[in-house]
């Protein structure tokens, strides 16, 4: 209602900004025609004679002569002068309106931040982090931007997005963006000492996030690893994979790309096994993952961190595992909602 209530106001005062710009042109136009006319000048002079009627400056060193001209000025005088002032009193009242207008904003987007917990942030919104941000909002999951070019975030004032105005490095933006209570962390800054020190910082605050960031170079990787990212994934590595794939192997790159693009209605998805999961202390085979949901479970992750690939009937599963599976998404978004 805020947000709406503050659109309104800002809609009504460039209205009004319009109007009071054209009156106040038409005054003027209408002066120097008038001049024009009655003392006989060049179309120069008389907007000159013009403008400085209507803002009272009055040099002097032209001034109306002829009877017609010195009537033509009293009007212009008496209506032009207290248009323009009218102008530059709407001028000041919308300045004054936007920066309160503003200081709304940010309060309303602050207090927002303050209720989310188990969110995403997103550090850096260019070509790499609106792809993230695409993929929240398709999930519907919560995430706040942290982005320092304003530029960059003209297509999110309208869709509902949560963002910050400011460098992802700052310590004190982290945490206005809720990163003690945030459940993971991308940095997708464009350079990897920007990366390293969001990594770093967002570790310290919150030793149990998970942060995955973006590499840059290729030998950023380590170091972002031993700043305490969870996860480095460099697009350039990905795409040259993705391009070797695709020119060797055409056939499983058309299937990985019609999963990522959910053409196929096929999805991967990861199911945490907690003490109350039903799954806790099956086998698989005796599950309905596969015989009512129609399931693949693609690999089984211990609480030891070991990957059993392509599991068979007889894996036991226990609390504290975590499903790697695929299959349509109708039926994951089942297995998730139990």
């Amino acid at each position: 209602m805020t947000n709406g209530i503050l659109s309104t106001l800002s809609q009504i005062t460039r209205r009004r900004l319009v109007f009071a710009g054209a009156v106040a042109l038409a005054m003027i136009l209408i002066g120097t025609i008038g001049f024009s006319y009655f003392e006989n000048l060049s179309l120069l002079d008389s907007l000159y004679v013009a403008a400085q009627t209507v803002t009272t400056v009055g040099y002097g060193d032209l001034t109306p002569v002829t009877h017609g001209g010195r009537i033509f000025s009293i009007v212009l005088m008496l209506t032009g002068v207290g248009t323009v002032l009218y102008a530059l009193t709407v001028l000041a009242q919308a300045v004054l309106q936007s920066e309160i207008v503003e200081a709304f904003d940010i309060r309303r987007k602050t207090k927002e931040m303050d209720k989310l917990k188990d969110h995403y942030i997103v550090c850096g919104s260019g070509r790499v982090g609106r792809r993230i941000i695409r993929n929240l909002k398709r999930q519907n999951l919560p995430y706040v931007i942290i982005e320092k070019d304003e530029r960059r975030l003209v297509d999110f004032e309208h869709d509902g997005s949560l963002f910050l105005v400011g460098d992802a490095t700052s310590e004190e933006n982290l945490i206005t963006a809720g990163v003690k209570r945030a459940r993971g962390l991308a940095s997708c800054l464009a350079d990897d000492a920007g990366n390293v020190y969001v990594v770093l910082t967002a570790r310290g605050l919150n030793p149990g996030l998970h942060i995955v960031a973006r590499a840059v170079e290729e030998q950023a990787e380590p170091t972002l690893i031993r700043a305490g990212a969870s996860r480095v994934v460099a697009p350039t590595i990905i795409g040259s994979q993705s391009m070797a794939r695709a020119l060797l192997k055409p056939a499983i790159a058309d299937f990985m790309d019609s999963i990522v693009a959910e053409t196929l209605d096929l999805v991967f998805e990861e199911i945490a096994i907690d003490a109350a999961s039903p799954y806790a202390g099956e086998q698989l085979k005796d599950t309905n993952l596969i015989s009512e949901l129609s399931l693949i479970v693609v690999a089984v992750r211990k609480k030891d961190g070991e990957f059993a690939f392509h599991p068979n009937g007889d894996t036991l599963i226990e609390e504290g595992d975590l499903l790697i599976v695929i299959g349509k998404a109708e039926s994951v978004h089942d297995l998730v909602a139990k």
